[in-house]
């Protein structure tokens, strides 16, 4: 075969395929009104009322702490949400959270696939703002269409520029609520308008300004599609079980026009109730028509359901055709035999059982956590001394740590070596001559401690030692242990 000869069928098969990739068309869905459509609503004024206005609520700490309820204190390495305080020492709180995440993430798939994205997503969230606002300005996908015909340009060009100026408006929001988490919100704010702020805060400002303006504005189905992972994992943690946004072809095929189908069922013919309108395909945020079956795009937002429902009412048959339900159960309908919905399910109480657990942790190492802390570190240069009179010497590096909003005064003791005294370096005894490290509210503090001892101790001698350093007026204890070497 000739290079020619090659060139044309590759050519032929290619005018016969389509391009490899689809051009990207613009998706404009409608607006439509339901129960989903309501839920969608509900949880997109709780949770941008959540994220945009936690700041600015105040939670009184007491003096020496900051008063804002959920605060990330960077400079201080402080997490703060309302009454709890995360240390840096307690990074594995985080690690538990983002578990319990993914937990919940997972039993939500399994219940009812992507209702995560369809309804708590940020990316469907700030969408469903973007479009809420063009639908506001341009109107609804046929007002617009009607517009490009009558509207002169100077309408048109109005509209757009109001659109993108609100869009803009939100974005600059989203990404200046964001720095507000990591600062005191009314004194960041005032510093922000009078131009005053860190330069960070403006830098992520305009990142956060930036990303939110073009994936709601511009990308919108494209991050769900093509960017988010998410889509493609579920698949493999899903069963036929899991309640799916479902086209009912059982009752729904053959379709055809109302006119059509009623003809048919007078007729005795078969004849289904899907009056292929397509407003299920107009009402999708993502493009997808349900009734080809379930689709990567699909984000199980429900839309396209309340969408049926409304054309189900006008003409006076069941709503319904399209639900939450299963393949699985579509067929045994078919089939005449009964259907089957079953939440409980090993899956899903595996899932409810590891949240209980880790939840569970979680709180009871919180609820049990003491307020302060100690670690110890032994010099390795030397690792002993022996004095003149014959004692062996220890020097240890202690970090006391204290968690409570109030300065404390914490004894120093060893446990496991015999006839040891401590020395506080640079301490103050107390009243009874004992070794004591004051440590500030809220801090930690390095105290160099040395141990020594009067006894024989074995050849190449390695004891294990305990410090304790315990509140002198709360009289809790924190320990570590290390050891106590000798010659």
């Amino acid at each position: 075969m000739n290079m020619a000869t090659s060139n044309a069928q590759v050519d032929e098969v290619g005018a016969e395929d389509g391009p490899l990739y689809e051009a990207r068309r613009k998706i404009y869905p409608i607006a439509v009104h339901g129960r989903f459509r309501k839920i969608k609503w509900a949880l997109l004024a709780i949770t941008l009322g959540i994220y945009y206005l936690l700041p600015f609520v105040r939670w009184d700490r007491g003096p020496n702490a900051p008063s804002q309820a959920v605060l990330v204190d960077l400079a201080n390495g402080r997490f703060y949400f309302f009454f709890i305080e995360i240390w840096p020492q307690e990074f594995y709180y985080l690690t538990g959270l983002l578990i319990l995440a993914a937990l919940v993430l997972f039993l939500m798939n399994a219940v009812a696939g992507r209702i995560w994205c369809g309804y708590l997503c940020p990316q469907t969230v700030w969408t469903d703002l973007f479009q809420a606002i063009e639908r506001m300005v341009e109107g609804d996908p046929r007002e617009r269409r009607e517009k490009l015909k009558h509207a002169s340009r100077a309408q048109r060009a109005f509209e757009a520029a109001s659109k993108h100026t609100l869009w803009l408006m939100v974005a600059w929001w989203t990404g200046g609520a964001w720095v507000l988490y990591f600062a005191d919100a009314p004194t960041l704010v005032m510093q922000l308008l009078k131009g005053e702020g860190p330069a960070i805060a403006y830098v992520w400002i305009g990142i956060l300004t930036f990303t939110t303006y073009v994936l709601a504005g511009h990308m919108r189905e494209q991050v769900c599609t093509y960017m988010c992972p998410w889509p493609r994992i579920q698949a493999a943690l899903t069963d036929e079980y899991a309640l799916n946004v479902t086209y009912r072809y059982d009752r729904g095929e053959p379709r055809g026009s109302f006119k059509k189908t009623q003809a048919l069922k007078l007729q005795g013919l078969p004849g289904g109730d899907c009056v292929d309108c397509n407003q299920c395909v107009a009402a999708c945020p993502t493009g997808v028509d349900i009734r080809e079956g379930l689709q990567l795009g699909c984000i199980q937002c429900g839309l396209c359901i309340d969408a049926c429902d409304t054309v189900m009412k006008k003409i006076n048959r069941p709503t319904g055709l399209i639900a939450y339900d299963t393949d699985m159960n579509v067929q045994a309908r078919q089939q005449g035999r009964p259907t089957v919905t079953r939440l409980l399910r090993a899956r899903t109480v595996l899932y409810a059982a590891l949240i209980v657990v880790v939840g569970g942790i979680m709180l009871t190492t919180l609820a049990t956590r003491g307020y302060e802390g100690l670690s110890v570190i032994h010099d390795r240069n030397p690792l002993f001394v022996q004095l003149s009179d014959g004692s062996i010497r220890n020097a240890y590096t202690l970090r006391l740590v204290n968690k409570e909003l109030s300065s404390r005064q914490f004894q120093i003791a060893v446990e496991g070596v015999p006839d040891a005294t401590v020395e506080v370096v640079g301490g103050v005894p107390d009243a009874q001559g004992r070794p004591v490290v004051a440590v500030g509210p809220d801090q930690t503090y390095e105290a160099r401690v040395l141990v020594s001892t009067h006894a024989r101790l074995p050849e190449n001698a390695s004891l294990g030692i305990t410090f304790h350093a315990t509140d002198i007026e709360g009289g809790r204890t924190a320990s570590a242990p290390d050891h106590f070497k000798g010659p």
